[in-house]
């Protein structure tokens, strides 16, 4: 089943972002809570306020694991320099390669995100990798790959026709007014093609 994940960004999110993510995560989907640039105790309180529930924490993967998350997206850096986190806690990767996706599966993630496959206004002024990308990193890996970067309603039947197992969208979600009808809409385009 092809899955719809978000990415926060609060820097991007209109409103409190506190109750996008909670919106989010009761629309029915998980959030990569992508808050990289707070110091670990400030991470902390924003997991503990957001809950647990359909939120996948990222890179603090020790703050994640006291707090008993058992999952985790990382850098690729981050699981190469410390490869035992794949024993302990279920890892995903962010990958810009067919080399790196290898890599990541070779380590034991257990799923990654390809990207950018989109232009984005997250990586200004860089082309996107294209849906020719995607279809080799799916072709070198035996993982779950979620496409990212510049993914919409617009596009996403593209990332699903190029055998990616999900899509990770995070302007999207962050800049939404209602969640639910945002996650209704890219199914519903899903459901058409």
């Amino acid at each position: 089943m092809f899955k719809i994940i978000a990415v926060s960004n609060r820097h991007l999110c209109e409103g409190d972002f506190t109750e996008k993510i909670k919106e989010i995560t009761s629309a029915g989907t998980e959030v990569i809570l992508r808050e990289k640039d707070l110091c670990p105790s400030e991470y902390v309180n924003l997991l503990r306020a957001v809950g647990r529930e359909n939120i996948i924490p990222h890179t603090f993967y020790n703050e994640a694991e006291k707090e008993g998350h058992n999952k985790i997206h990382l850098p690729l850096h981050i699981l190469r320099e410390n490869p035992e986190l794949a024993n302990k806690l279920s890892v995903g990767v962010s990958i810009h390669s067919a080399e790196e996706a290898k890599e990541a599966q070779s380590l034991g993630a257990k799923y990654i995100t390809a990207g950018h496959i989109f232009v984005t206004d997250c990586k200004k002024g860089l082309p996107g990798r294209g849906l020719e990308f995607l279809e080799q990193v799916k072709r070198e890996v035996s993982i779950p790959v979620y496409a990212i970067g510049g993914i919409g309603a617009e596009n996403i039947a593209q990332i699903k026709e190029s055998g990616a197992d999900g899509a990770c969208i995070m302007s999207g979600f962050m800049r939404c007014k209602n969640a639910e009808k945002f996650l209704k809409e890219l199914r519903d385009v899903l459901h058409r093609n």
